[in-house]
């Protein structure tokens, strides 16, 4: 699958673009600043339906313009089109191959992408938020049911919160908004353990393909309460710890545990290097991971997906590039760079080289 052309319209510093892809790599150079990440962004949101940098829609509205608009031209087993109009009241309106969607579950199977940037290598050494984002984000592009899941779950967290910091508490009322967390949380923590397990294996292998066998990543889920495989047990085990944190719930005025407050946790040769790891340590298995979403996809739709690299090039040394680089044979890529390395000149001679100023390019 792949790209083939975008149009923008008063999207971020845009007023207009029409580009056309390569379908094998893409190498968008410029000084920061100037939009070349806003090209990705574009990408990303024609794939999900969001952004990757903002959770609010009008940012992506170019200052002074009240709509904004992206089209995108894909081929997967067929071309596609995907057509994404917001605007700064809050409008948006989304076409997939002209019938009107608008639910975020409506752009899977349309456009599988990974983005891999500088914020992604911060991921082993950051709060526990950026591996649950890591998780959810990949799950939910490989599963309806996750994502519906999970958009019910933070609903009902936000009533129950909500509900929590109410002058008045009546218990039952708090239950329940708890059995109704306890039944899609159930299926999130399933889903997760699964999920990891996954991702554990593949990145332990691409791992050791960086460090050449000299070290072992070990990745293991840490959920914030008991996870179980079959589902009757792992309800059993949710409904017990709220029923169990009812009181300290109400103490706090907020829900004390739940797959919210997951984690994941990286072990090389039995050392958790979130704490204890060197940045290089960290960057090569915030590599391994981002490598093994990509593996994942593949197996799991048989698909390969669009791979943006934010910029990402820079902030890894000559030895993790070159593995990086050879991983990457027969996916689309969007590159952002400052300026052409020689590593990426060498690997891609034949990409697509545009140069980006303040929201205009040029082909080089």
């Amino acid at each position: 699958m792949y790209i083939k052309n975008i149009k923008l319209s008063n999207f971020r510093n845009y007023e207009k673009a029409d580009i056309d892809f390569s379908d094998k790599v893409n190498i968008f150079v410029g000084k920061n600043a100037q939009g070349k990440t806003n090209i990705l962004e574009s990408i990303y949101l024609s794939a999900s339906g969001s952004s990757f940098r903002t959770s609010k829609d009008r940012e992506m509205v170019r200052f002074g313009d009240d709509l904004c608009r992206v089209v995108t031209e894909y081929e997967n087993e067929g071309s596609g089109k995907i057509e994404i109009s917001i605007g700064k009241d809050g409008y948006k309106k989304a076409k997939i191959n002209g019938k009107t969607v608008s639910k975020a579950s409506d752009f899977m199977d349309n456009i599988y992408v990974v983005v891999f940037s500088p914020e992604d290598l911060k991921i082993v050494k950051d709060e526990p938020e950026k591996r649950r984002n890591f998780i959810d984000r990949e799950l939910c592009q490989l599963s309806v049911s996750y994502l519906v899941d999970l958009y019910n779950y933070k609903k009902v967290l936000l009533q129950r919160n909500a509900y929590l910091k109410e002058e008045r508490v009546d218990e039952n009322i708090l239950r329940i908004w708890s059995d109704n967390l306890i039944k899609y949380g159930t299926k999130i923590i399933i889903e997760r353990k699964k999920f990891v397990g996954r991702i554990a294996e593949i990145s332990r292998k691409i791992h050791a393909g960086i460090t050449a066998g000299d070290e072992d990543l070990f990745v293991r889920y840490a959920p914030n309460i008991k996870a179980a495989d079959d589902p009757t047990e792992q309800r059993k085990i949710m409904a017990e710890a709220m029923e169990k944190n009812l009181a300290e719930d109400m103490k706090l005025r907020t829900t004390t545990i739940g797959p919210q407050r997951d984690d994941i946790e990286l072990l090389v040769d039995g050392i958790n290097i979130r704490k204890f790891g060197s940045q290089g340590q960290q960057r090569t298995a915030a590599l391994a991971l981002k490598l093994a979403e990509l593996e994942l996809i593949k197996s799991e739709k048989e698909v390969t997906p669009v791979l943006l690299l934010d910029d990402v090039l820079s902030e890894l040394d000559p030895e993790r590039q070159r593995y990086l680089i050879s991983s990457l044979s027969g996916i689309q890529l969007f590159i952002t760079a400052t300026e052409i390395s020689e590593e990426v000149s060498t690997a891609f001679p034949d990409g697509k080289v545009l140069s980006v100023e303040n929201g205009k390019m040029l082909k080089l």
